[in-house]
């Protein structure tokens, strides 16, 4: 496809405002001062001054930027051409830009972004996969009733794997699995031992043994690999809250509620995401689920990239394209295609063109809560707990994630992880149990609730 012509139709640069300037935000802001057909002049944080600073970032010119207080103030701003910086955005919900990006990963706010994005009549680019795991299919179908888009974002995995699964599909492959690597690689040297991951590191790790798969038994082989990172997380809720929103987009399922994520070299993909009765470890098609890129130092990383594995129906072609240097299993039943990048805020432009010039949503049409990524207490935990989100990776302590078929929302169903997040328990919850709704002390007139309830009225209550 040529890119220039996709896009001809547009008359005049996308205007956008960005709402988060952390790393998804900042590269965007980066990027929009150089892609001709998108402008983003306004930044959203949670200070003026912490905006202003990601537009100086970005490489703004400081006399450029006006640090706004007032609606007054950035309507003046904007009409003086200037960038707008802005602890608050209803002071800029009304201007007239296109696209909201939500990157605060924050679902809360995020919500109330949302809502006011909604009301104001702009399209929304949704980044914050916190919010979208809770409400996203409801809020998709209350901005289609305005004419308006709600999109993923290119750059972040969501939106490149719905990309890359429903391309195979449409091409006619029979689709195996889809899933991403980790956002950090397992990097082995195999002279000194050490392991290192996210600026974790082991010495002695016992992996050297267990380095190449070859003909050995793959449940053998990845539960080797796995006793020996044992002191390294292997389950990271981001990585379930991603692939969960893949499955509302896609129908696709997971395998296991809490994935197989095993640690992996690339080459291995295929072998190790295939059938049981090829030597896989997959109960069945269409499944989702991550793994651990396992690699030397010298090697290339996966680069949190996504791919998906294919059955290979004609074998001449797939060992035709093996000796090109495609990665297809050791018994020649499956082969990996996949991209080894996800580029952040750097890409994501063709996903805000998309919802402004072409009205399309990089969910597709049938974006609905087949999935709800649910909270499981890992510690015994006592009434009175505040589950406090926290980290660069939004987690809560003695809580882990898992995906689990969707449900509305009742005293009695397991309670939607990013939903519980900062929320007090009102009953203790035991080590391994499901944390459920009426487990909670909730704010039944929060945003983020509102969006649920509506979520649940359009999806749950027409299948009464």
């Amino acid at each position: 496809m040529n890119y220039h012509t996709y896009y001809a139709k547009a008359d005049r640069p996308v205007e956008t405002c960005v709402v988060g300037t952390g790393g998804f935000g900042q590269s965007f802001l980066a990027q929009a001062q150089r892609v001709p057909l998108m402008n983003a002049r306004i930044a959203v944080d949670v200070t003026a001054e912490s905006a202003a600073s990601g537009l100086r970032a970005a490489g703004v010119e400081p006399r450029k930027i006006q640090i706004c207080e007032s609606a007054r103030d950035a309507r003046a701003a904007w009409d003086r051409g200037e960038y707008i910086a802005t602890g608050d955005f209803s002071l800029v919900a009304e201007l007239p830009f296109d696209v909201v990006v939500e990157a605060t990963g924050q679902p809360k706010a995020a919500a109330h972004h949302a809502l006011l994005a909604v009301e104001a009549d702009k399209h929304i680019a949704l980044v914050t996969k916190e919010l979208d795991s809770v409400v996203g299919p409801g809020l998709k179908a209350l901005a289609s009733e305005r004419g308006l888009i709600v999109t993923t974002a290119d750059g972040d995995q969501p939106s490149l794997l719905i990309g890359l699964a429903t391309w195979a599909e449409v091409m006619g492959f029979h689709l195996i699995a889809a899933g991403k690597s980790s956002e950090y690689d397992f990097v082995f040297d195999p002279v000194s031992g050490r392991l290192t991951s996210n600026e974790r590191f082991a010495d002695d790790v016992d992996l050297a043994r267990n380095w190449t798969l070859g003909e050995r038994n793959v449940g053998e082989l990845l539960e080797a690999r796995s006793a020996a990172i044992a002191h390294f997380p292997q389950r990271a809720v981001p990585d379930l809250c991603e692939l969960m929103v893949v499955a509302n987009a896609t129908g696709l399922q997971p395998d296991r509620f809490d994935l197989h994520a095993p640690l992996a070299r690339i080459g291995e993909v295929p072998t190790i995401f295939a059938h049981r009765q090829d030597g896989g470890i997959l109960s069945g098609d269409r499944r989702l689920d991550v793994f651990h890129c396992m690699r030397k130092p010298d090697e290339i990383s996966f680069a949190g990239g996504v791919f998906v594995v294919v059955r290979c129906d004609d074998a001449k072609s797939w060992d035709m394209l093996a000796q090109k240097g495609h990665i297809v299993s050791r018994t020649g039943a499956t082969a990996m295609v996949f991209l080894p990048r996800h580029l952040l805020g750097l890409e994501a432009a063709t996903s805000v063109l998309d919802a402004a010039v072409h009205r399309m949503s990089g969910y597709g049409s049938d974006y609905r809560p087949r999935h709800d990524l649910i909270a499981v207490a890992t510690e015994d935990l006592a009434a009175g707990t505040t589950l406090s989100m926290g980290g660069h990776h939004h987690t809560i302590a003695g809580v882990t994630a898992e995906i689990r078929p969707a449900a509305p929302l009742s005293a009695t169903a397991p309670a939607p992880f990013y939903l519980a997040a900062d929320c007090r328990l009102a009953a203790p919850v035991a080590r391994g149990q499901v944390i459920r709704l009426g487990d909670l002390e909730l704010q039944d007139g929060s945003t983020l609730m509102r969006l649920r309830r509506d979520q649940d009225a359009r999806f749950f209550e027409s299948q009464a």
